[in-house]
């Protein structure tokens, strides 16, 4: 057998203990053009550039310029003594390709190469891929299930819960429906609202005319190196927390009927727990449309889309599946993304906007264990294993595998250790 130098070996160890290195390809399959696009299979707008220069010598940068989302692979790449420097089309930004820098002060993000045995791979957490991955429309499975809802033909006064839920969901403007939940959350919790009832939910909430909706994956969110993408940022966060107010009053009159195999419905707590998450989504909401307010702008001034009501969709028939995906899957998917958007907002001194922040960091917290706790409560009830069913649940309901990284400090203090997500990840993928 023969032996692997010194530094092979030394340079492939780095490659295997650093799971974030990408294989991208043999380096012939890039000796044909100075610029290739890398699209991102995790995350929308974190596609990468790779360029190499006149020395055959790689370099990663994002696509999109940090100052207002121009695409860099349409730009000019200069080489200016020794510096080689990609410039924007849009606004002529240049950023150095080594370390990001710009004349003009912005930095840009760039990620390590290596070459090791012929063999290039970028350093980042993402999965990238030079094609573009195809958006799959995927049927609604509709099965009835042993836990599905029952149906219930007698619809509650304007002394119930549900009904308020309703016309929550009714209400298109998201200033009154933040304030309508806050105002219903407080007549529950004292009291004055007692009866759960039943409603018959709306397929969709109500959403204004004048609000853009468009496709998730056509959503410019921005990086955060300016103050247009921090607004952009905000405003998408926005639009979360919106969707967010509609979901937990949604759960609450969708499966109010509910019944567990023994024939018994659900406590009280469950919806006080989720009332409580409504009200924090509504205070969510109206503390970042302040924020936007104060830099300038205004919730609606951008598009948005609807993409978590998806998840809703599928699993509107199924009271685990809705626990597991919105109010588990996608609220600890808050808490994972939170260090990084905090961290732009931080490298910009917006430390209002990072103060907002923390606040719905630890509010999203109580709301993963919220799901946590009854997940567990109706698997104890039907007799079934909580992790399992968890598992599989995410597998039946939603798309894809879960991206690390993860928050693993959030989740573990909500309750979600990694034996409940880490089988979920793509096999062969590290965290």
């Amino acid at each position: 057998m023969s032996k692997f130098s010194k530094d092979l070996v030394e340079a492939l160890k780095d490659i295997v203990f650093d799971c974030n290195w990408q294989n991208v390809g043999h380096v012939s399959q890039f000796e044909s053009m100075k610029c290739y696009k890398f699209y991102s299979l995790d995350e929308v707008d974190q596609d990468i550039l790779l360029i190499r220069d006149s020395n055959k010598s790689f370099f990663a940068i994002d696509s999109r310029c940090s100052h207002e989302g121009g695409p860099l692979e349409q730009g000019d790449i200069e080489e200016l003594g020794e510096k080689l420097l990609v410039i924007c089309p849009w606004h002529s930004f240049d950023f150095n390709l080594k370390d990001g820098s710009s004349s003009t002060g912005l930095k840009q993000q760039t990620y390590e190469t290596r070459i090791v045995n012929d063999i290039l791979y970028i350093n980042t957490p993402m999965s990238i891929s030079l094609n573009k991955q195809s958006n799959i429309d995927e049927k609604t499975e509709e099965l009835s299930e042993k836990l599905d809802k029952c149906l219930v033909l007698n619809e509650s006064g304007e002394d119930s819960l549900c009904f308020w839920a309703v016309r929550i969901l009714q209400t298109c403007d998201p200033h009154e429906k933040a304030r309508l939940t806050n105002e219903v959350a407080e007549k529950w919790m004292s009291g004055e609202i007692c009866q759960i009832g039943f409603k018959n939910p709306p397929d969709q909430p109500k959403r204004p005319e004048h609000l853009t909706v468009i496709d998730p994956a056509k959503i410019r969110r921005g990086k955060g190196g300016t103050l247009a993408s921090r607004v952009a940022l905000l405003h998408s966060l926005a639009n979360i927390e919106q969707w967010a107010m509609d979901l937990s009053w949604d759960i609450i009159a969708r499966f109010s009927d509910f019944r567990f195999s023994n024939g018994s419905s659900l406590p009280k707590d469950f919806f006080s727990d989720f009332v409580k998450v409504a009200q924090d989504e509504s205070k969510h909401f109206v503390l970042l449309d302040k924020r936007l307010n104060e830099l300038g702008s205004h919730f609606g001034a951008l598009a948005v889309h609807n993409g978590l009501w998806e998840s809703a969709t599928t699993t509107k028939f199924n009271f685990l599946s809705r626990l597991a995906i919105v109010h588990m899957v996608h609220e600890a998917r808050g808490l994972d993304v939170h260090p990084q958007t905090r961290l732009r907002f931080a490298n910009q001194n917006d430390s209002e906007s990072v103060k907002l922040l923390d606040i719905l960091y630890e509010d999203e917290i109580t709301h993963v264990a919220a799901g946590i706790k009854w997940f567990q409560y109706t698997c104890q009830q039907n007799n079934l294993g909580i992790i399992e069913t968890f598992q599989e649940m995410v597998k039946k309901y939603f798309k894809g595998y879960l991206k690390p990284p993860f928050d693993t400090k959030g989740r573990s203090i909500a309750g979600m250790t990694e034996e409940w997500y880490m089988p979920l990840i793509k096999p062969g993928q590290c965290v």
